[in-house]
Protein backbone atom coordinates (compact mmCIF):
# COMPACT_ATOMS: atom_id res chain seq x y z
CA UNK A 1 0.00 0.00 0.00
CA UNK A 2 1.44 3.43 -0.81
CA UNK A 3 2.43 5.58 1.99
CA UNK A 4 0.28 8.06 1.92
CA UNK A 5 -2.77 5.53 1.60
CA UNK A 6 -1.93 4.56 4.69
CA UNK A 7 -1.18 7.07 6.28
CA UNK A 8 -5.29 8.07 5.06
CA UNK A 9 -5.89 5.10 6.37
CA UNK A 10 -4.46 5.29 10.10
CA UNK A 11 -6.20 8.86 9.78
CA UNK A 12 -9.44 7.02 9.42
CA UNK A 13 -9.03 5.01 12.10
CA UNK A 14 -7.62 7.51 14.40
CA UNK A 15 -10.68 9.77 13.93
CA UNK A 16 -13.40 6.73 14.59
CA UNK A 17 -11.33 5.69 17.97
CA UNK A 18 -12.08 9.48 18.87
CA UNK A 19 -13.53 8.83 21.90
CA UNK A 20 -12.28 5.21 22.64
CA UNK A 21 -10.40 4.13 25.64
CA UNK A 22 -6.94 4.35 24.00
CA UNK A 23 -4.64 7.47 24.53
CA UNK A 24 -2.88 9.66 22.18
CA UNK A 25 0.55 8.36 22.16
CA UNK A 26 3.60 9.82 20.34
CA UNK A 27 5.85 8.35 18.22
CA UNK A 28 9.96 8.65 18.55
CA UNK A 29 11.37 11.85 17.15
CA UNK A 30 11.16 10.97 13.40
CA UNK A 31 13.35 12.46 10.61
CA UNK A 32 10.38 13.22 7.78
CA UNK A 33 11.02 14.13 4.24
CA UNK A 34 7.84 16.04 2.98
CA UNK A 35 8.04 16.37 -0.93
CA UNK A 36 5.97 18.72 -2.96
CA UNK A 37 4.30 20.11 0.14
CA UNK A 38 1.70 22.93 0.34
CA UNK A 39 1.89 25.11 3.16
CA UNK A 40 -0.32 27.83 5.28
CA UNK A 41 2.37 30.92 5.98
CA UNK A 42 0.47 33.16 7.79
CA UNK A 43 -0.87 35.40 4.27
CA UNK A 44 -1.68 32.48 1.87
CA UNK A 45 -0.48 29.29 0.83
CA UNK A 46 2.91 28.22 -0.44
CA UNK A 47 4.84 25.25 -2.16
CA UNK A 48 8.42 23.23 -2.08
CA UNK A 49 9.43 20.72 0.14
CA UNK A 50 9.79 20.44 3.70
CA UNK A 51 12.68 18.49 5.78
CA UNK A 52 12.51 17.44 9.47
CA UNK A 53 15.29 16.26 12.07
CA UNK A 54 15.43 16.56 15.45
CA UNK A 55 12.48 18.17 16.13
CA UNK A 56 12.87 21.33 14.09
CA UNK A 57 12.36 21.83 10.25
CA UNK A 58 15.74 21.73 8.26
CA UNK A 59 16.92 23.26 5.28
CA UNK A 60 18.29 19.93 3.70
CA UNK A 61 17.19 16.92 3.53
CA UNK A 62 18.55 14.50 6.50
CA UNK A 63 21.07 11.55 5.80
CA UNK A 64 18.26 9.50 7.08
CA UNK A 65 14.47 9.82 6.68
CA UNK A 66 12.07 7.65 8.97
CA UNK A 67 8.93 9.28 6.99
CA UNK A 68 8.93 10.47 3.00
CA UNK A 69 5.41 11.52 2.25
CA UNK A 70 4.63 12.94 -1.44
CA UNK A 71 2.00 15.05 -1.33
CA UNK A 72 2.02 15.72 -4.76
CA UNK A 73 1.04 19.65 -4.59
CA UNK A 74 -2.85 18.49 -3.14
CA UNK A 75 -3.00 18.04 0.68
CA UNK A 76 -2.28 21.18 2.78
CA UNK A 77 0.02 21.78 6.30
CA UNK A 78 -1.12 23.82 8.98
CA UNK A 79 0.59 24.82 11.90
CA UNK A 80 -1.48 23.03 14.96
CA UNK A 81 -4.14 25.57 16.42
CA UNK A 82 -4.63 27.33 20.13
CA UNK A 83 -6.66 28.32 22.79
CA UNK A 84 -6.18 30.88 24.67
CA UNK A 85 -8.77 30.90 27.08
CA UNK A 86 -10.39 27.66 28.86
CA UNK A 87 -10.83 26.23 32.04
CA UNK A 88 -11.37 22.87 30.84
CA UNK A 89 -7.65 20.93 31.42
CA UNK A 90 -6.85 22.57 34.69
CA UNK A 91 -7.89 19.95 36.88
CA UNK A 92 -7.09 16.04 36.72
CA UNK A 93 -10.52 15.33 36.06
CA UNK A 94 -10.98 17.69 33.32
CA UNK A 95 -8.07 16.48 31.85
CA UNK A 96 -9.21 13.11 31.41
CA UNK A 97 -11.97 14.55 30.05
CA UNK A 98 -10.74 16.86 27.24
CA UNK A 99 -6.92 16.52 26.67
CA UNK A 100 -7.26 13.99 23.77
CA UNK A 101 -10.08 15.71 22.54
CA UNK A 102 -7.85 18.61 22.06
CA UNK A 103 -4.98 16.46 20.29
CA UNK A 104 -7.56 15.17 17.92
CA UNK A 105 -9.06 18.67 17.34
CA UNK A 106 -5.27 19.92 16.46
CA UNK A 107 -4.99 22.34 19.26
CA UNK A 108 -1.63 21.79 20.75
CA UNK A 109 -1.46 25.06 23.17
CA UNK A 110 -3.53 26.23 25.62
CA UNK A 111 -4.24 28.70 28.26
CA UNK A 112 -5.87 27.36 31.54
CA UNK A 113 -7.15 30.64 33.03
CA UNK A 114 -8.38 29.93 36.81
CA UNK A 115 -6.87 27.02 38.44
CA UNK A 116 -5.77 26.67 41.87
CA UNK A 117 -2.03 25.43 42.60
CA UNK A 118 -3.12 22.25 43.89
CA UNK A 119 -4.98 21.02 41.05
CA UNK A 120 -2.36 22.70 38.90
CA UNK A 121 0.23 20.19 40.25
CA UNK A 122 -1.89 17.42 39.31
CA UNK A 123 -2.22 17.69 36.22
CA UNK A 124 1.51 19.57 35.27
CA UNK A 125 2.73 16.08 35.16
CA UNK A 126 0.21 14.72 32.84
CA UNK A 127 0.87 17.86 30.66
CA UNK A 128 5.00 17.31 30.60
CA UNK A 129 4.13 13.89 28.39
CA UNK A 130 4.75 14.28 24.71
CA UNK A 131 1.24 13.51 23.23
CA UNK A 132 0.13 16.14 25.22
CA UNK A 133 -1.13 19.18 24.74
CA UNK A 134 1.15 21.92 26.15
CA UNK A 135 -0.35 24.41 28.65
CA UNK A 136 0.35 27.64 30.13
CA UNK A 137 -1.49 27.72 33.66
CA UNK A 138 -2.89 30.57 35.57
CA UNK A 139 -2.90 30.25 39.11
CA UNK A 140 -3.87 33.64 40.59
CA UNK A 141 -7.16 33.80 40.01
CA UNK A 142 -8.84 37.52 41.62
CA UNK A 143 -11.94 38.92 42.25
CA UNK A 144 -14.34 40.81 45.06
CA UNK A 145 -15.97 39.03 47.62
CA UNK A 146 -19.37 39.16 45.56
CA UNK A 147 -17.16 38.25 41.94
CA UNK A 148 -17.51 36.23 39.38
CA UNK A 149 -16.93 33.68 38.56
CA UNK A 150 -17.69 32.46 42.82
CA UNK A 151 -21.79 31.89 41.76
CA UNK A 152 -20.43 29.33 39.10
CA UNK A 153 -18.27 27.49 41.42
CA UNK A 154 -19.98 27.58 44.83
CA UNK A 155 -22.38 24.86 46.05
CA UNK A 156 -24.32 27.96 47.69
CA UNK A 157 -23.17 31.01 46.62
CA UNK A 158 -23.35 33.28 49.92
CA UNK A 159 -20.78 35.19 51.61
CA UNK A 160 -19.41 32.87 53.97
CA UNK A 161 -19.03 30.11 51.39
CA UNK A 162 -16.94 32.50 49.46
CA UNK A 163 -15.01 33.12 52.10
CA UNK A 164 -14.07 29.49 52.92
CA UNK A 165 -13.30 28.64 49.58
CA UNK A 166 -9.22 28.51 48.19
CA UNK A 167 -9.73 28.53 44.34
CA UNK A 168 -10.10 32.28 44.15
CA UNK A 169 -8.92 35.01 46.00
CA UNK A 170 -10.92 37.53 47.17
CA UNK A 171 -9.49 41.66 47.22
CA UNK A 172 -11.85 44.29 48.15
CA UNK A 173 -9.51 47.31 48.20
CA UNK A 174 -6.27 48.51 46.94
CA UNK A 175 -5.37 47.97 50.56
CA UNK A 176 -6.04 44.65 50.36
CA UNK A 177 -4.44 43.57 47.58
CA UNK A 178 -0.95 45.10 49.20
CA UNK A 179 -1.85 43.36 52.19
CA UNK A 180 -2.40 39.98 49.84
CA UNK A 181 -0.03 40.10 47.62
CA UNK A 182 2.65 37.60 49.64
CA UNK A 183 0.02 35.48 49.45
CA UNK A 184 -0.78 35.90 45.69
CA UNK A 185 2.74 35.86 44.94
CA UNK A 186 2.94 32.13 47.00
CA UNK A 187 0.41 30.99 44.12
CA UNK A 188 2.78 31.03 41.71
CA UNK A 189 2.76 30.99 37.71
CA UNK A 190 3.81 34.24 34.95
CA UNK A 191 0.14 35.14 34.71
CA UNK A 192 -2.32 36.42 37.25
CA UNK A 193 -5.92 36.87 36.05
CA UNK A 194 -8.19 39.82 37.52
CA UNK A 195 -12.39 40.16 36.82
CA UNK A 196 -14.12 43.11 35.79
CA UNK A 197 -17.72 42.97 35.58
CA UNK A 198 -19.60 45.58 35.36
CA UNK A 199 -17.72 48.06 36.85
CA UNK A 200 -19.26 50.77 36.14
CA UNK A 201 -22.77 50.12 38.22
CA UNK A 202 -21.70 50.03 41.80
CA UNK A 203 -25.37 50.26 42.49
CA UNK A 204 -25.75 46.47 41.62
CA UNK A 205 -23.55 45.33 44.97
CA UNK A 206 -26.11 46.13 47.24
CA UNK A 207 -28.17 43.54 45.17
CA UNK A 208 -28.27 39.55 46.42
CA UNK A 209 -29.31 38.25 43.20
CA UNK A 210 -26.11 39.80 42.12
CA UNK A 211 -23.62 37.90 44.02
CA UNK A 212 -21.24 36.12 42.76
CA UNK A 213 -21.38 38.04 39.84
CA UNK A 214 -19.75 40.66 40.19
CA UNK A 215 -15.72 41.48 40.07
CA UNK A 216 -13.27 44.57 41.08
CA UNK A 217 -13.50 47.92 41.41
CA UNK A 218 -11.01 49.62 38.83
CA UNK A 219 -8.74 51.26 41.74
CA UNK A 220 -8.19 47.86 43.29
CA UNK A 221 -8.02 46.16 39.11
CA UNK A 222 -5.16 49.24 38.54
CA UNK A 223 -2.97 48.14 42.17
CA UNK A 224 -3.20 44.61 41.14
CA UNK A 225 -1.70 45.38 37.91
CA UNK A 226 0.47 47.64 39.53
CA UNK A 227 1.97 45.04 41.95
CA UNK A 228 2.12 42.21 39.16
CA UNK A 229 4.64 44.06 36.90
CA UNK A 230 6.69 44.92 39.82
CA UNK A 231 7.06 41.39 40.28
CA UNK A 232 7.39 40.73 36.93
CA UNK A 233 4.38 39.28 36.25
CA UNK A 234 1.91 39.65 33.52
CA UNK A 235 -2.38 39.78 33.77
CA UNK A 236 -4.92 38.92 32.07
CA UNK A 237 -8.60 40.58 32.83
CA UNK A 238 -12.14 39.34 32.42
CA UNK A 239 -14.45 42.16 31.01
CA UNK A 240 -18.23 42.44 30.28
CA UNK A 241 -18.93 45.83 29.49
CA UNK A 242 -16.94 48.39 27.24
CA UNK A 243 -16.57 50.24 30.64
CA UNK A 244 -14.69 47.40 31.65
CA UNK A 245 -12.81 47.11 28.86
CA UNK A 246 -11.88 51.05 29.61
CA UNK A 247 -11.10 50.47 32.80
CA UNK A 248 -8.64 46.93 32.58
CA UNK A 249 -7.03 49.59 29.48
CA UNK A 250 -6.69 52.50 32.70
CA UNK A 251 -5.17 50.05 35.15
CA UNK A 252 -3.07 48.69 32.27
CA UNK A 253 -3.53 44.97 31.90
CA UNK A 254 -1.58 42.98 29.10
CA UNK A 255 -4.62 40.88 27.58
CA UNK A 256 -8.39 41.17 27.91
CA UNK A 257 -10.47 38.37 28.22
CA UNK A 258 -13.47 38.32 26.40
CA UNK A 259 -14.42 41.22 23.59
CA UNK A 260 -17.39 42.99 25.47
CA UNK A 261 -20.40 41.86 24.08
CA UNK A 262 -19.83 38.37 24.27
CA UNK A 263 -22.25 38.10 27.05
CA UNK A 264 -25.50 39.90 28.24
CA UNK A 265 -26.54 38.87 31.61
CA UNK A 266 -28.30 41.56 32.85
CA UNK A 267 -30.28 42.09 29.06
CA UNK A 268 -28.58 45.51 28.98
CA UNK A 269 -28.73 47.42 25.69
CA UNK A 270 -26.00 46.19 22.27
CA UNK A 271 -24.24 49.90 22.97
CA UNK A 272 -23.06 49.41 26.47
CA UNK A 273 -20.71 46.51 24.94
CA UNK A 274 -19.47 48.90 21.83
CA UNK A 275 -15.84 49.52 21.96
CA UNK A 276 -14.41 53.03 21.36
CA UNK A 277 -12.62 53.86 18.45
CA UNK A 278 -10.41 56.32 21.48
CA UNK A 279 -10.46 52.29 23.60
CA UNK A 280 -8.80 50.97 20.29
CA UNK A 281 -6.21 53.76 19.64
CA UNK A 282 -5.23 52.99 23.25
CA UNK A 283 -5.35 49.39 23.34
CA UNK A 284 -2.72 49.26 20.01
CA UNK A 285 -0.66 51.94 22.26
CA UNK A 286 -0.47 49.51 24.62
CA UNK A 287 -0.04 46.79 23.17
CA UNK A 288 -3.36 44.97 25.10
CA UNK A 289 -4.21 41.67 23.18
CA UNK A 290 -7.59 40.86 23.35
CA UNK A 291 -8.70 37.52 23.37
CA UNK A 292 -12.27 37.11 21.18
CA UNK A 293 -14.07 34.18 22.69
CA UNK A 294 -17.23 35.13 20.76
CA UNK A 295 -18.04 31.21 20.21
CA UNK A 296 -19.04 30.87 24.17
CA UNK A 297 -21.86 33.47 22.91
CA UNK A 298 -23.69 30.24 21.76
CA UNK A 299 -23.93 29.71 25.38
CA UNK A 300 -26.39 31.68 26.27
CA UNK A 301 -29.37 30.36 24.15
CA UNK A 302 -30.51 33.90 23.38
CA UNK A 303 -33.48 34.59 21.37
CA UNK A 304 -33.26 35.29 17.54
CA UNK A 305 -32.93 39.13 17.90
CA UNK A 306 -30.77 39.65 20.99
CA UNK A 307 -28.36 36.86 19.90
CA UNK A 308 -28.47 38.98 16.26
CA UNK A 309 -27.45 42.58 18.42
CA UNK A 310 -24.96 40.98 20.37
CA UNK A 311 -23.29 39.75 17.12
CA UNK A 312 -23.64 42.65 15.14
CA UNK A 313 -21.39 44.45 18.31
CA UNK A 314 -19.18 41.63 18.16
CA UNK A 315 -18.70 42.37 14.45
CA UNK A 316 -18.29 46.08 14.96
CA UNK A 317 -15.74 45.98 17.67
CA UNK A 318 -13.84 43.38 16.02
CA UNK A 319 -13.18 46.10 12.97
CA UNK A 320 -12.61 48.21 15.63
CA UNK A 321 -9.56 46.88 17.24
CA UNK A 322 -8.56 45.34 13.64
CA UNK A 323 -8.38 49.18 12.17
CA UNK A 324 -6.43 50.08 15.04
CA UNK A 325 -3.77 47.17 14.71
CA UNK A 326 -5.16 45.61 18.31
CA UNK A 327 -3.74 42.26 18.60
CA UNK A 328 -6.27 39.80 18.46
CA UNK A 329 -5.94 36.03 20.49
CA UNK A 330 -7.83 33.34 19.73
CA UNK A 331 -9.48 31.79 22.44
CA UNK A 332 -13.29 30.00 22.88
CA UNK A 333 -14.10 29.97 26.45
CA UNK A 334 -16.28 26.86 25.80
CA UNK A 335 -15.50 24.17 28.59
CA UNK A 336 -16.65 21.31 26.42
CA UNK A 337 -15.14 22.63 23.62
CA UNK A 338 -11.51 24.16 22.33
CA UNK A 339 -10.52 26.70 19.60
CA UNK A 340 -11.61 24.77 16.89
CA UNK A 341 -15.21 26.24 18.17
CA UNK A 342 -13.73 29.84 17.97
CA UNK A 343 -12.40 29.09 14.22
CA UNK A 344 -15.57 28.58 13.17
CA UNK A 345 -17.09 31.37 15.27
CA UNK A 346 -14.65 33.76 13.95
CA UNK A 347 -15.47 32.72 10.33
CA UNK A 348 -18.72 33.19 10.74
CA UNK A 349 -18.62 36.55 12.03
CA UNK A 350 -17.05 37.22 8.50
CA UNK A 351 -13.59 37.94 9.72
CA UNK A 352 -10.76 37.48 6.86
CA UNK A 353 -10.24 33.43 6.44
CA UNK A 354 -6.58 34.12 6.23
CA UNK A 355 -6.23 36.72 9.25
CA UNK A 356 -8.87 33.45 11.14
CA UNK A 357 -5.88 31.12 10.62
CA UNK A 358 -3.08 33.32 11.10
CA UNK A 359 -4.63 34.14 14.61
CA UNK A 360 -5.20 30.20 15.48
CA UNK A 361 -2.21 28.64 14.06
CA UNK A 362 0.45 31.62 14.73
CA UNK A 363 -0.47 34.74 16.73
CA UNK A 364 -2.03 32.35 19.53
CA UNK A 365 0.56 29.81 20.49
CA UNK A 366 3.27 32.70 19.70
CA UNK A 367 1.36 34.77 22.48
CA UNK A 368 1.21 31.62 24.76
CA UNK A 369 4.88 30.11 24.66
CA UNK A 370 7.02 33.74 23.25
CA UNK A 371 10.44 31.69 23.90
CA UNK A 372 9.52 29.24 21.44
CA UNK A 373 9.84 29.38 17.92
CA UNK A 374 5.90 28.36 17.02
CA UNK A 375 3.42 28.92 14.16
CA UNK A 376 6.14 28.63 11.23
CA UNK A 377 7.90 26.21 8.92
CA UNK A 378 11.03 27.80 8.38
CA UNK A 379 14.44 25.97 9.79
CA UNK A 380 14.79 25.85 13.08
CA UNK A 381 11.07 26.40 13.83
CA UNK A 382 9.07 23.52 15.84
CA UNK A 383 8.30 20.56 13.71
CA UNK A 384 4.80 20.68 14.81
CA UNK A 385 2.10 19.88 12.01
CA UNK A 386 -1.61 19.06 10.69
CA UNK A 387 -1.88 17.29 7.37
CA UNK A 388 -5.00 18.15 5.97
CA UNK A 389 -7.02 16.72 2.75
CA UNK A 390 -6.94 20.29 1.09
CA UNK A 391 -7.30 23.74 1.40
CA UNK A 392 -8.22 25.46 4.10
CA UNK A 393 -8.60 29.01 2.91
CA UNK A 394 -11.40 27.58 -0.05
CA UNK A 395 -13.00 25.04 2.62
CA UNK A 396 -12.32 26.16 6.13
CA UNK A 397 -14.03 22.38 7.12
CA UNK A 398 -10.55 21.02 6.17
CA UNK A 399 -9.26 21.82 9.30
CA UNK A 400 -11.86 19.54 11.07
CA UNK A 401 -10.55 16.32 9.89
CA UNK A 402 -6.53 16.20 9.85
CA UNK A 403 -5.36 13.29 8.19
CA UNK A 404 -2.25 13.38 10.23
CA UNK A 405 -1.06 15.12 13.69
CA UNK A 406 2.57 15.63 14.20
CA UNK A 407 4.21 17.40 17.00
CA UNK A 408 8.00 18.08 17.12
CA UNK A 409 8.52 15.81 14.57
CA UNK A 410 6.65 12.98 16.78
CA UNK A 411 3.85 11.53 15.52
CA UNK A 412 0.84 11.38 17.49
CA UNK A 413 -1.42 8.28 16.81
CA UNK A 414 -4.21 6.19 19.08
CA UNK A 415 -2.45 2.97 17.76
CA UNK A 416 -0.20 1.77 20.31
CA UNK A 417 2.30 -0.28 17.78
CA UNK A 418 2.12 2.46 15.09
CA UNK A 419 3.47 5.32 17.53
CA UNK A 420 6.08 2.07 18.76
CA UNK A 421 7.75 0.96 14.91
CA UNK A 422 7.27 4.52 13.36
CA UNK A 423 10.90 4.78 13.88
CA UNK A 424 11.72 1.23 12.82
CA UNK A 425 11.40 1.64 8.73
CA UNK A 426 14.27 3.94 7.62
CA UNK A 427 15.09 5.66 3.89
CA UNK A 428 18.40 6.46 3.15
CA UNK A 429 18.18 9.82 1.13
CA UNK A 430 22.05 10.46 1.53
CA UNK A 431 22.98 7.34 -0.82
CA UNK A 432 22.55 8.28 -4.53
CA UNK A 433 19.94 5.52 -5.91
CA UNK A 434 21.97 2.14 -7.21
CA UNK A 435 22.34 1.92 -11.18
CA UNK A 436 21.49 -1.24 -12.69
CA UNK A 437 23.70 -3.53 -14.58
CA UNK A 438 23.19 -3.19 -18.48
CA UNK A 439 22.15 -5.79 -20.86
CA UNK A 440 25.20 -7.45 -23.18
CA UNK A 441 24.10 -7.37 -26.22
CA UNK A 442 23.67 -10.46 -28.55
CA UNK A 443 27.19 -10.25 -30.63
CA UNK A 444 29.16 -9.71 -27.15
CA UNK A 445 26.88 -12.64 -25.68
CA UNK A 446 28.50 -14.98 -28.60
CA UNK A 447 32.16 -13.35 -28.57
CA UNK A 448 32.29 -13.55 -24.50
CA UNK A 449 30.85 -17.68 -24.79
CA UNK A 450 33.18 -18.44 -27.53
CA UNK A 451 36.05 -17.10 -25.61
CA UNK A 452 34.71 -18.63 -21.97
CA UNK A 453 34.64 -22.07 -24.21
CA UNK A 454 38.01 -22.07 -25.89
CA UNK A 455 39.74 -21.45 -22.36
CA UNK A 456 37.42 -24.25 -21.03
CA UNK A 457 38.96 -26.63 -23.80
CA UNK A 458 42.54 -25.37 -23.33
CA UNK A 459 42.13 -26.18 -19.27
CA UNK A 460 41.21 -29.28 -19.62
CA UNK A 461 43.64 -30.07 -22.30
CA UNK A 462 46.01 -29.02 -19.74
CA UNK A 463 44.80 -31.18 -16.92
CA UNK A 464 45.04 -34.22 -18.95
CA UNK A 465 48.70 -34.03 -19.81
CA UNK A 466 49.69 -33.62 -16.05
CA UNK A 467 47.62 -36.32 -15.34
CA UNK A 468 49.82 -37.98 -17.68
Amino acid sequence: MPLFRLVVALAACCTALAHAAQPYQASAPLSWELKNARWFDGRQIQRGNLYVEDGVFVAKKPAKVNRKMDLRGQQVLINPLAEAHNHNLQTAWGWGQYADKYIDEGVFYAAMLCGDPAGVAEVGPLAATPAAPDVSFVTACITSPDGYPLAAVLPEPTPAAAAAQSLIVLVDSPEQAREQWPAIQARGGRWLRLVLAHSERPELRQQPEMFGRLGLRPDTAAELTRLAHADGKRVVAHVETAADFDAALAAGVDAIAHLPGYANTLNEPAEQFAISETAAAQAARQKTAVITTTAATALFKLDDAALAALREVQRANLARLQAAGVPLLMGSDVFIGTARNELHALDDLGLDRATVLRLATQDTPRALFPGRRLGCFDPGCEASFLLLGGDPLADLSQVDMPLLRVKQGRLLTRLADVAASSSQATASTADAPKKPAPKAKGKTKAKSTGKSAAASSKTKATAKAKAR
